[in-house]
């Protein structure tokens, strides 16, 4: 943990603590209910009402606890927590990115939760997701809503086209033309992003790092050819060019649900908005399929979702009562009640009911989950993708080549993680 605060950084996490619990800042009355707060990074639209909801569930069956509930954006909520925790002065409750736990538990921001009331129910969830939630052989997080990349498509595109679901990456290639020559449309259109060319690497049998080897693999053999793949599918009949615009994902998502591409490869966070397009009022119409395999014959996209974590910095009181709202937040009825408000994806197998599964997206995605891989329990492991943005980007872009773009994401991943050799 910091100890050492400079005055401008004292200054904005006293800003911070306002909205965190934070002890005597928590506003708790001596006879009064213990007062948690809880940060959301959740869409504060299509999502937040629900878990709203949920928390007046929670305080009429717990009146010995009140949830202060605010939504925080989730592209600012890393820092800030980071910023907040470091301050002691961070929520007693975070929705926390699978990928920043393990950097949050190092730092000691996170509480260790074996045998607390918040995973009283840990043998019900599925067990990959218990494994990305550990740091050093403990638990940091409870599994909240999980997720992976596939391959969406539009049915009706598909089939007038004559073309099934593609099981490779030439498979796709193929289709794509097809799709253009019966449809007009284009087939398929690519992100540049990072994490969205993370499948093309497990393609190959590889990753941005070996974790276990201690080795910087992002420029080796298979990643080039992984990546090789994934530019190839900007050109070509039925192939979008790449968007390497900052509206790029917003453009992307746009042209799929509104029927102008047939197939992108995307996360179960955007079920809702596909059935908001026009191509998709009839929820039947979406395809969902595992992502293509690479070279290796290996088909898979990472793990991702949210756990909830409790802060270690809070005292005793308020640690319990995080621990009892996880736990409440976490269970069977919670998590189907949020899958059937949000369309989002549970963690535990008791909560795909029948009702649940009536939603195609979630059917779908569910059946993909089967073959997700795991992020690697590296603190270092989502920032590794901050470069790749930067450099894929260029590749696609043409601005230079693939062997100098990941030339450069191994010199800068090298200073994420110095005791990784190349």
């Amino acid at each position: 943990m910091r100890r050492g605060i400079a005055a401008t950084a004292l200054v904005a996490s006293f800003a911070l603590a306002a909205t965190a619990c934070g002890g005597s800042d928590s506003g708790d009355k001596a006879d009064g209910p213990v007062t948690i707060t809880w940060w959301d990074t959740s869409n504060a639209t299509n999502e937040a009402p629900t878990y709203q909801a949920l928390i007046k569930d929670f305080e009429a069956a717990n009146k010995d606890v009140k949830v202060k509930y605010v939504n925080v954006p989730f592209d600012q909520a890393q820092n800030k927590f980071d910023t907040a925790a470091g301050a002691s002065g961070a929520p007693d409750v975070l929705r926390s990115d699978v990928g920043w736990t393990p950097a949050f538990a190092k730092k000691g921001f996170f509480l260790p939760l074996d045998g607390t009331e918040a995973l009283a129910d840990q043998a019900k969830f599925k067990p990959n997701l218990i494994e990305q939630a550990k740091y050093d052989g403990k638990i940091y997080g409870v599994p909240f809503v999980t997720d992976t990349l596939a391959l969406v498509y539009n049915k009706q595109l598909f089939a007038k086209a004559g073309v099934e679901a593609p099981r490779t990456w030439d498979d796709l290639k193929t289709a794509a033309a097809t799709i253009k020559a019966k449809t007009g449309v284009d087939g398929y259109w690519g992100s540049t992003a990072a994490y969205y060319a993370q499948p093309f690497l497990f393609g190959e049998g590889t990753d941005t790092v070996d974790a276990s080897a201690k080795k910087i693999t992002v420029a080796s053999a298979p990643a080039k050819k992984g990546y090789g793949t994934w530019l190839s599918l900007f050109s070509g009949k039925g192939l979008h060019k790449a968007d390497t615009t900052a509206d790029a994902y917003a453009h992307i998502q746009d042209a799929f649900v509104n029927g102008k591409v047939a197939a992108i490869i995307q996360g179960p966070w955007e079920i809702t908005n596909f059935y908001k397009g026009s191509a998709f009022t009839d929820k039947a119409n979406l395809g969902i399929a595992t992502v293509p395999a690479g070279g290796a014959g290996k088909a898979g996209a990472p793990t991702g979702g949210h756990n909830l974590s409790v802060y270690a910095g809070s005292d005793s009181a308020h640690q319990k009562a995080a621990e009892k709202f996880v736990g409440f937040m976490t269970s069977a009825k919670s998590q189907t009640q949020i899958a059937l408000k949000n369309s989002t994806l549970p963690t535990r197998d008791d909560a795909y009911t029948a009702e649940v599964k009536a939603d195609p997206g979630i059917a779908g995605y569910q059946t993909v989950l089967a073959s997700a891989r795991p992020r690697l329990a590296l603190p270092e492991y989502s920032s590794l993708l901050t470069p790749l943005d930067t450099e894929l980007n260029s590749i696609a872009g043409g601005k230079e080549s693939l062997d100098k773009g990941l030339s450069n994401a191994e010199i800068a991943i090298a200073k994420l993680v110095p005791d990784f050799s190349k």
